[in-house]
């Protein structure tokens, strides 16, 4: 029974489409449900921003074959970006996920507008099966709940795999992982924007001539800092703040500069730096907010009895994942990083950063409940340390996993280029992102070599690695430690 049900995959982004490219390649019926309206929602809320890897390193395999094999005599005249430019979020939906959604082989799958709000099991006779049931549970459908336009729909699924993503999901402006008291209200009063603002094109006017706090220090809050610090170039009304948890290092703060092995990301940090140098932002240590205040302005609050006025709040603080519609399913996370437990220990931002964590596939990824699978961003839960590259590795073992090729989806591969300097400094998705437009290309200096780097490409494969070896260790990659 279960064969006749398709493969629902959450999220039409990157990986999720990835995933359904290599369930097509394999034969598998699937389904992607979109929340959002487009392919790539959530990447198009942050489309200003260039990524830092070139657009060879940011192309999934089987969607590359599937957009230039010319099937049942279509051929949509794509055209492949040129490898070695740096694409922005907007490059990465018109030039590449628009024209994978597009292909008939994978468009009358798609389903917008569908926001998924549970998943759970039923059994072959209707019954349903909660959290607590164990007899014959593995030999049970998914039903997803999805809310769309029409009404709320119950859709069955042979295996499920999430995509969603962590944009919707950052974290609060507040102390300690909990929002600040009033961080609600001053969010709904337009005090606090989205974490990757545009403050040189479309938010100018809102952002031109007003005190700004950033609070972050990793590549997001670089990214909206730069963009910040030129703004200020050209209004010198403007007030650019950093708002730091910690005290300012400046090793940590601006990476490796011209060291790093992506040029783009290095430049990032160099730009950084001479806006701070310059008088352009000024940083403020230890920066711990307890409460917001809104009123004309916002009052922030913070630790130890001091406070700021500011207009507005870029809350450059990472994202966590939204697990509250799979209550429903027997998962087993990692509990500090809301990863799967078997992935948790190689991501773990405190001991790894991007170019530290060696690819991993299905057995890493797998839960109690079979054949469901969280993949992509939402798969390193709170860790920044994730790399589209390693996304694609994993949708390509799960889709081998579920087509029955066992040793196809044990064999995890990735090739990566030579590494320079990899830490967490200015530590961020390895992926994301660059707003420097002097930035050169990526490959400017890269080599092909098997090592480990925030730039990974999913094929050709010049690394492999059984997934048995993954558990628990990542001894390849200690000497690249931060």
């Amino acid at each position: 029974m279960s064969e006749t049900h398709p493969v629902i995959v959450i999220g039409a982004g990157p990986i999720g489409l990835a995933a359904a490219a290599h369930l097509l390649e394999r034969d598998q019926d699937v389904r992607v449900l979109e929340a959002g309206a487009t392919v790539g929602a959530a990447m198009a809320q942050w489309g200003h921003i260039k990524l830092f890897s070139t657009w060879r390193y940011n192309i999934d395999a089987a969607a590359r074959r599937l957009l230039e094999a010319n099937s049942d005599g279509y051929s949509g005249g794509w055209e492949t970006p040129r490898e070695t430019r740096l694409p922005t979020g907007a490059d990465m939906i018109s030039d590449y996920l628009e024209p994978l959604a597009a292909h008939p082989a994978l468009a009358p799958r798609i389903s917008f507008g569908h926001r998924v709000v549970g998943v759970t099991r039923v059994a072959p006779d209707g019954a349903g099966v909660d959290k607590t049931r164990s007899a014959g549970r593995d030999q049970t459908l998914f039903l997803v709940r999805t809310e769309t336009a029409a009404g709320t729909k119950d859709l069955f699924a042979r295996a499920v795999i999430d995509a969603s993503g962590t944009w919707s999901g950052p974290n609060p402006v507040g102390r300690s992982g909990i929002e600040a008291i009033g961080e609600v209200r001053a969010r709904e009063a337009g005090f606090i924007t989205s974490p990757l603002p545009d403050p040189l094109g479309s938010e100018l006017e809102r952002f031109a001539g007003k005190t700004v706090l950033v609070l972050g220090a990793g590549h997001s809050a670089a990214n909206t800092l730069i963009s910040l610090g030129k703004l200020r170039q050209q209004h010198p009304g403007t007030t650019v703040l950093w708002g730091l948890r910690g005290t300012a290092n400046p090793i940590r703060l601006y990476g490796g500069g011209a060291a790093d092995e992506l040029p783009a990301r290095g430049q990032l940090g160099t730009s950084l730096r001479r806006f701070v140098e310059n008088g352009d932002i000024t940083i403020l240590e230890n920066v711990a907010v307890t409460s917001l205040e809104a009123d004309t302005r916002l009052t922030v609050e913070l630790a130890y009895g001091d406070s700021l006025t500011v207009d507005l709040v870029v809350p450059a603080t990472g994202f966590r994942p939204d697990l509250s519609f799979l209550s429903e399913l027997r998962l087993d996370m990692d509990h500090i990083v809301e990863a799967p437990k078997e992935l948790g220990p190689l991501i773990d931002p405190e001991f790894h950063s991007c170019g530290t964590v060696t690819a991993h596939g299905e057995r890493v990824l797998a839960h109690p409940d079979p054949n469901f699978y969280i993949v992509g961003m939402k798969s390193y839960g709170r860790a920044p340390t994730f790399l589209m590259a390693t996304g694609y590795e994993q949708v390509r073992s799960i889709a081998a996993a579920l087509a029955g090729d066992r040793a196809a989806a044990d064999l995890v591969r990735l090739e990566l280029p030579e590494t320079g300097v990899c830490s967490t400094d200015l530590g961020g998705s390895c992926d994301l992102p660059t707003t420097d437009d002097s930035a050169p290309d990526c490959a400017t200096s890269v080599t092909e070599t098997p090592a480990a780097s925030c730039c990974g490409a999913p094929e050709p494969v010049t690394i492999g690695f059984a997934t048995g070896t993954l558990h628990g260790h990542n001894d390849l990659f200690a000497h690249q430690k931060s």
